[in-house]
């Protein structure tokens, strides 16, 4: 006799149909997938060529390169819609070779193949985030950096951006301006400290300015040469060198802080504690680690919205109709989500509410739509 704890559990298996049903969502998800990243390749091209390419001489092979180090990161934040086109041209195929209705002319539940590809597409949504996605945000990143030493070697070291940099604790804080940087030797050029110190309300007064004409960045400390630093109220004082303590590791005096877009979902949680003890608001890098950790539920809704959308074809026999219904209530939720993300970064909203509030009406009206389908 069997133990309890023998018996097999029929919902965690797999049968013909739905790997059937699965292997054809797999089969359009490629084929949307391929055609989405084809057109995001193909403007992106365009664009470095006109872009990158109008301020220097580039090969097309060059121009290539950089195409496919910035489209991943624009191919993954489509992700949603590739799930959304790929099932529903899926569902739609099938409807049209009348399986779905011998399928449910045997007994079966649309459950039984429907959930089975919203739960492939949460899985894929996880390994997206956590391993597809940092790889993207990496390729993004080199791409950001190539061509900020394209342009600047386009235009001179004198057209390069003026460099800010903000750190201290809860007892000073420091705000650097350099009018230029010099990464070959690793210095700022014609730079000013703002030095500002905090009383024990917290109170920050502004107490000391230091000009000079070089500073860098080792062991935990700036290197002025030929510094002029005045206090409030004091007159004047040269330095041939004069060492501030730092709280910066080496290579921050010439990283700006990565885009929130181009920091990997593994390198969130210690950007924002870099952000927050520079004294910079986090909000955008908490919106992003919660947008992230959505992507899998947005991923799966939108799979769901798309065969609910399928199955009520072949009752109503609507197929362009409820198709384009599909199509347009996905895009409806995309500028419900970049809504949300900008009331997000506004601090209207608190950021997972952003992040989480598009993918959850996603799925509900997703699930409404099928309940209303399959019982209704």
């Amino acid at each position: 006799m069997m133990s309890r704890a023998a018996l097999p559990v029929p919902w965690l298996r797999l049968g013909r149909i739905e790997r059937y049903v699965l292997v054809q969502q797999a089969r359009s998800l490629g084929i949307a997938l391929g055609v989405i990243a084809a057109l995001i390749m193909l403007i992106d091209f365009v664009e470095i060529s006109r872009g990158v390419g109008s301020d220097v001489d580039l090969s097309g092979v060059r121009i290539l390169g950089l195409m496919l180090l910035k489209s991943p990161q624009v191919i993954i934040q489509l992700l949603p819609f590739v799930f959304l086109f790929g099932t529903l041209a899926a569902f739609v195929g099938l409807n049209r070779r009348s399986e779905l209705i011998a399928m449910r002319a045997a007994g079966v539940s649309a459950w039984r193949f429907v959930l089975p590809a919203a739960g492939a597409a949460l899985i894929f949504g996880v390994v997206t985030v956590a391993a597809l996605g940092p790889l993207a945000a990496s390729a993004d990143g080199l791409f950001q950096r190539e061509r900020a030493r394209l342009s600047g070697s386009a235009a001179g070291a004198e057209a390069s951006p003026t460099v800010w940099i903000r750190e201290g604790d809860d007892t000073r804080q420091m705000v650097i301006r350099a009018e230029r940087q010099d990464r070959s030797s690793a210095r700022l050029l014609d730079v000013t400290f703002f030095i500002y110190t905090n009383d024990a309300e917290g109170m920050r007064t502004f107490s000391e300015r230091i000009d000079a004409d070089t500073a860098s960045l080792s062991n935990g400390s700036w290197r002025l040469v030929n510094a002029v630093g005045a206090e409030i109220g004091q007159r004047a004082v040269r330095y041939a060198t004069l060492d501030l303590p730092s709280s910066l590791a080496d290579e921050e005096a010439f990283e700006r802080f990565a885009r929130p877009q181009a920091t990997s979902f593994w390198s969130l949680p210690a950007q924002i504690d870099r952000v927050e003890a520079a004294g910079f608001s986090s909000t955008a890098y908490r919106l992003r680690l919660q947008q992230l950790l959505a992507t899998p539920l947005m991923f799966a809704a939108m799979s769901i919205l798309a065969a609910a959308f399928s199955l009520r074809l072949m009752r109503l026999g609507d197929l362009a109709r409820m198709s384009v219904a599909a199509v347009v209530l996905g895009f409806g939720f995309f500028f419900v989500n970049q809504a949300a993300s900008a009331f997000g970064s506004a601090e209207v909203i608190p950021p997972w509410l952003a992040a989480w509030l598009p993918p959850l009406l996603t799925a509900l009206a997703a699930f409404t739509l099928l309940f209303y389908t399959e019982d209704g």
